[in-house]
């Protein structure tokens, strides 16, 4: 296995679900909308837009949109947390020769903060969806960090909680693919309960399982 590529939310990091149902909701606040939630949570562009003009589409005033984007940078600034294990992990594939790369659905906060982050620096390639414009299970995400590593998809393994029918996606296009949840938790997804492929409770688990 020449290269293992990581999913970012609920992989690397927690999804804080308390956090953004508040960040919503001071945003929603902010808007005086009350259709604002609802156009926002159907607007799945915003994972490959830039961020202020998803805003403007879900129907933010342009006024408001230096305020709002503050609030969302400051909660990305906090979830961009590894989970215990996570640095070590990718450093002791690095050490060991083999490639990193990570792909993620993300809005255009997420590179923004990216490389004050402590995850900057760890991967050899790093695809978001909202720069490259295109989200999972999208075949040509996967084929763009693939290609950003120059590796075939053969020879990759991807790790992620399943999201964005996303370990499937990645089967799709040749690569193998680990689901990750929680200690003593099933998989986030209903879908995924019977999932025949190797699974891990922790991003330090993975090193056994993609040892070259």
């Amino acid at each position: 296995m020449r290269a293992v590529i990581f999913d970012l939310w609920e992989t690397l990091i927690d999804w804080d679900r308390e956090a953004a149902a508040q960040m919503l909701a001071d945003v929603t606040a902010l808007v005086a909308d009350e259709g604002f939630a609802e156009r926002w949570d159907r607007a799945t562009t915003r994972y490959t837009t830039p961020i202020r003009a998803a805003l403007t589409e879900a129907g933010v005033p342009p006024g408001l949109l230096d305020e709002i984007c503050a609030i969302r940078l400051e909660y990305v600034r906090r979830a961009l947390k590894p989970r215990p294990g996570v640095v070590e992990t990718l450093r002791a594939l690095r050490e060991r020769g083999q490639l990193v790369g990570l792909i993620t659905v993300c809005t255009e906060d997420v590179e923004t903060l990216w490389e004050a982050s402590e995850l900057a620096g760890l991967f050899h390639a790093e695809i978001f969806s909202s720069r490259v414009g295109v989200s999972k299970p999208d075949p040509r995400i996967y084929l763009a960090c693939c290609e950003a590593l120059g590796v075939e998809p053969r020879d990759a393994v991807f790790v992620g909680d399943g999201a964005n029918d996303e370990l499937a996606g990645a089967r799709r296009v040749g690569m193998d693919a680990i689901l990750i949840h929680r200690p003593g938790e099933g998989p986030l997804w209903p879908e995924l309960e019977d999932w025949d492929g190797p699974r891990v409770t922790s991003i330090p688990a993975v090193l056994a399982l993609t040892a070259p």
